[in-house]
């Protein structure tokens, strides 16, 4: 039996030629890990923060090249408006402060969502900011889904395609992929969900047809970017065979 130093960690495990192009989370568990320690839900939040610049540092580690956040949904709205005008303002000020940095380590921002009234036109500026200001990075993308919902996204799909003109018995899968908020965006090889909740819940619905799940127990504030590794060191370990038959 191999002592516990002599165990390969997560890191050591992975095969760095294949590794997933794009990883995507789904950040939940924010609210009962304020609950554990006896915090407003909004602490949870703020928490988060830690997690989820870990996880890009773990990305670039490894050599991710596109991550995507559930960040702020469409169905959010439905939360008490005490911790919508928090997740706001939090947003707000996480774009002011991070920035600089994302953009010194080579990250793109982009934003994923409607652009609705509902959102405050101070966090859209803000994100306009962080979007130009990183726009020629290369080396990741982060697409943070923010007043996001997957059905919304194939519904304002459809609609542009109506509105186009396009006959009926012209409109294929490519149709569709091609008027989604971003069609240059990858299809997620991987995606990860936290705090053992086991769902999608409305998230990149057209994008995950062929995506590798795992669920982890984790909540939110305490994923590191060893979570990402074990996430992928498991997704490396799946046949992927796309409808297919194995080898």
């Amino acid at each position: 039996m191999a002592r516990p130093s002599e165990v390969p960690s997560a890191l050591e495990r992975i095969d760095t030629t294949r590794v997933p192009l794009h990883v995507a989370f789904v950040m939940d568990g924010n609210g009962r890990w304020a609950q554990r320690y006896g915090l407003p839900r909004t602490q949870g939040h703020a928490a988060g923060e830690t997690a989820l610049f870990d996880v890009v540092e773990g990305a670039l580690e490894v050599g991710v090249r596109w991550l995507t956040v559930y960040a702020f949904s469409t169905e959010n709205w439905r939360r008490p408006p005490d911790e919508v005008r928090f997740l706001m303002n939090f947003n707000r000020s996480l774009l002011r402060r991070r920035r600089d940095e994302l953009n010194d380590r080579g990250v793109r921002i982009r934003f994923l969502g409607r652009r609705s009234r509902r959102v405050p036109p101070s966090v859209t500026r803000e994100m306009d900011l962080a979007a130009e200001l990183t726009a020629h990075n290369d080396r990741l993308t982060l697409t943070m889904a923010f007043n996001y919902g997957g059905r919304a996204e194939i519904v304002d799909a459809l609609r542009r395609i109506v509105a186009e003109g396009v006959p009926a018995r012209a409109i294929d899968e490519s149709t569709v992929a091609s008027h989604l908020y971003f069609p240059d965006m990858p299809d997620p090889d991987l995606v990860v969900r936290t705090s053992g909740e086991y769902r999608i819940s409305n998230f990149l619905l057209w994008q995950l047809a062929y995506a590798e799940l795992v669920f982890l127990d984790t909540l939110w504030p305490d994923v590191r970017r060893e979570h990402l590794f074990e996430a992928i060191a498991e997704y490396q370990g799946r046949d992927r065979r796309f409808g297919g038959v194995g080898r």
